[in-house]
């Protein structure tokens, strides 16, 4: 084994022992029932597995071990040779697990994603085993008694779908929407806003939360302005001058890049009953999303799960970029002069007679931010497979349905485990106790869900649910960790959006005397976009916050499908962070000529300096 295989090793075994010592205390536990109710067995990623029809668990358990070993040899085949496939069996009315014969829950069946990517190595930046995440929240906290920081994030997705098809113009302070307001109600009555011992939520002064910080993210600026990241709206000027910042086309080379997205039909939820839900487990294919005629920008966060359904994993924070350098948008001034660009340039006397292009210039910074993405989804592979495998929101929901209908005395208790409906139980109890939560509310459910009888499987925007991978750490929050985090290394992140009084243009600068700070929102249902003028300078959008912004709004929108938990969000983008600064970091040791600082502002608010001085 070669010293850099040898280093990534140990690296991989530390990583490893260091997630399994701050596992929960109740995994250690003598009782029976707390070492169930942290088992592998019912809390963790199964899908794809054969599943039992009734419960919704696995029939085998045999099944997750064998699951388990292909992850550890780190070999595709062994997915294939040793591992049963849902879709290709089916437990009959005896429980007994026979081959499927229908060919159309055969075809095309759903392959599990990348379960290997994460024991690569990599040649630049820490290898993927070399960064890490501490545990999801568990289903029970360091008293044993029901977590309530996973009471409250459940609890979110739950709201979020709800709010599929609500306006996100009424996402601040000024908007009026009862749906939305009746969500935060709920959300406030829970006890993990009072004590936030785990990820913390933007609160105001009473620790409450608002129109202006639910669903919003944890890092600087995402409270500030509207709720969707303005990068995720506006354009650029065309290079013939045809198209302008309010049409919301981003120019790439010659062509175009429409910010407007097809439409998914209102008021459409998937995966609402028991059989379509145990279809989906079995990874059988689903059909797709029903879509209305036209296009139309991001209104809604059903347009938000759609979005983040069907993205190149990059394509926001290359988008971002292409809008920022079409703006003319300043570097970092630690190296504004070496890119050919900034104050400097703009007087003949001072301009430089060498620039940036392939060094310090854009096509550095386009290259880098989709170049940081493939390396932050193989560090997450190895936190989803190696580490944590978590079960996805929908998989959480069935659970609590399961124990929902053996108190009703639909399904028979003995085939439930009985640490599973004890402590799920006390789980639904809880949200019904202090939040009187839309998911303890089979009324409110009945309402979206357009179903006869009370349930709280969760309603998804996919038809296929979660993809086949598990839910912690998230691939689009890794992404979009390590793309902003390149976005704020390069450009100047203490701009802010105004339009400039000496050319009448949009623009992400430093203001000036006569410039008027402006935010674009949505109008008419979504078909057109407005600019607004920002009187307050306390609402001015700064471009770290609007990159903040999108990295929680991309994340966050996988939320709002139901395919992801809060805290996948918060702890991804801060490993998508770390890779990217150490991609920075070697990056710098390269660069012998010029002295030059990077300037990275974290999510957490800190200031990291790359360089060399």
């Amino acid at each position: 084994m070669n010293d850099r295989r040898q280093k990534s090793y140990a690296v991989r075994v530390e990583a490893a022992e260091l997630a399994r010592s701050r596992k929960h205390p109740t995994h250690q536990a003598n009782s029976d029932e707390q070492r169930y109710a942290g088992d592998l067995y019912f809390m963790s990623f199964t899908k794809g597995l054969i599943h039992n029809p009734d419960t919704g668990l696995l029939q085998d358990p045999r099944d997750f071990v064998e699951f388990r070993r292909a992850i550890d040899d780190g070999f595709i085949d062994p997915f294939t040779d040793k591992v049963r496939h849902g879709a290709k069996y089916f437990v009959d009315s005896d429980g007994n697990i026979k081959e499927e014969s229908d060919p159309k829950k055969l075809e095309d069946f759903r392959q599990w994603e990348a379960p290997t990517a994460g024991v690569v190595h990599e040649l630049e930046g820490p290898d993927p085993q070399a960064v890490t995440m501490p545990p999801a929240p568990p289903l029970l906290d360091s008293t044993g008694n029901t977590n309530p920081e996973l009471i409250f994030e459940m609890a979110e997705v739950y709201e979020l779908a709800i709010l599929h098809d609500q306006p996100l113009n009424n996402f601040e302070k000024n908007g009026t929407n009862a749906e939305l307001e009746a969500s935060i109600v709920r959300l406030n009555k829970l006890d993990y806003l009072k004590n936030q011992n785990g990820r913390p939520r933007k609160v105001d002064k009473d620790k409450k939360l608002d129109k202006q910080t639910v669903f919003r993210g944890s890092s600087p600026g995402v409270e500030v302005g509207p709720y969707l990241s303005q990068f995720l709206l506006i354009g650029n000027k065309s290079i013939n001058e045809d198209a302008d910042v309010l049409d919301g086309k981003i120019t790439y080379g010659v062509l175009e890049i429409n910010q407007q997205l097809p439409i998914a039909k209102p008021n459409i939820n998937y995966m609402i009953n028991w059989d379509d839900y145990i279809s989906v487990q079995r990874g059988i294919k689903q059909p797709i999303e029903k879509y209305e005629k036209g296009r139309r920008f991001i209104y809604t966060p059903r347009d938000l799960a759609t979005y983040v359904h069907y993205d190149a994993l990059y394509q926001a924070y290359l988008n971002a970029c292409l809008i920022l350098l079409g703006m003319e948008t300043p570097f970092d001034p630690g190296f504004d002069h070496l890119s050919g660009g900034g104050v400097a340039a703009k007087d003949p006397k001072t301009r430089r007679h060498a620039g940036g292009f392939a060094l310090y210039g854009g096509p550095q910074i386009l290259n880098l931010v989709t170049e940081v993405a493939t390396r932050a989804l193989k560090a997450v592979r190895f936190q989803k497979f190696n580490n944590h495998l978590r079960l996805r929101p929908e998989a959480l929901a069935a659970r609590i349905e399961l124990v929902r209908c053996k108190k009703a005395d639909e399904i028979e208790e003995n085939r439930i485990p009985k640490a599973l409906s004890k402590y799920v139980q006390a789980f639904i109890d809880k949200l019904e106790k202090n939040g009187n939560s839309a998911m303890c509310k089979p009324s409110t459910l009945k309402k979206i869900s357009e179903i006869a009888n009370s349930t709280y499987l969760l309603p998804m925007a996919f038809p296929e649910g979660s993809p086949m991978h598990p839910a912690y750490g998230a691939g689009h929050a890794t992404v979009a960790g390590a793309c902003v985090t390149i976005l704020k290394a390069f450009f100047d992140t203490s701009t802010v959006l105004v339009r400039d009084s000496k050319n009448n243009e949009y623009k992400f600068k430093p203001m000036e005397a006569n410039d008027q700070l402006v935010a674009f929102r949505t109008c008419q249902d979504g078909h057109s976009l407005m600019a607004q003028e920002i009187m307050d300078i306390s609402g001015a959008l700064t471009l770290e916050g609007e990159l903040n912004k999108l990295a929680a709004n991309i994340s966050i929108g996988r939320n709002m499908a139901g395919v992801h938990y809060f805290s996948d969000y918060y702890d991804s983008i801060r490993m998508g962070e770390q890779i990217a600064i150490g991609i920075l970091e070697e990056q710098a040791l390269t660069y012998p000529t010029d002295p030059f600082i990077l300037s990275v502002p974290t999510f957490d608010g800190a200031l990291v300096r790359i360089g060399r001085r």
